[in-house]
């Protein structure tokens, strides 16, 4: 927003998104300008980038992967997935297409399915509760138990 000139919503929305995520011990950072984000490779130091708008994020991604992008949307009850090139329509039915986004895209996906169900799979069947509290009926298993006073040399008697 170039300190308000060209828009608030960094300062009213995106900020303040960034740090109730970072108090609620979430590692984000930024915000980032892309123009120097992306051209002094200030990338390379994150595991992840999330831009505000398709030209933001997706053209200097482009630019910088080559044939070998791919596009993952978050956030969605499906896994997608997409090439970096987009639908290349332009070449289609040609034979002139680079499979390597395709397959990258595709193999993502099926590495995404896999760790949502890694991921699911503890929660669908939790352990039985080895214990009850009096104010808790549930089943499931509360790993984290509180520690009991040690009792006194007179009630030991």
């Amino acid at each position: 927003g170039d300190q308000g000139v060209i828009g608030s919503e960094e300062e009213t929305i995106i900020k303040p998104a960034i740090e109730e995520l970072s108090d609620n011990g979430v590692c984000v950072f930024g915000p980032f300008p892309a123009d120097g984000f992306f051209g002094h490779g200030a990338y390379h130091a994150f595991d992840g980038v999330l831009a505000m708008y398709h030209d933001q994020g997706l053209a200097p991604f482009k630019t910088i992967v080559a044939d070998e992008g791919v596009n993952i949307t978050a956030g969605l009850p499906i896994v997608r997935t997409s090439p970096d090139h987009g639908t290349a329509y332009d070449i289609a039915g040609k034979n002139a297409a680079d499979p390597t986004s395709m397959r990258l895209a595709i193999f993502r996906a099926i590495d995404i399915f896999r760790n949502r169900i890694a991921y699911d799979e503890p929660l669908q069947n939790p352990l039985p509760k080895l214990y009850h509290e009096k104010r808790d009926e549930s089943e499931k298993v509360r790993f984290a138990v509180p520690k009991q006073k040690p009792k006194s040399t007179e009630e030991q008697a």
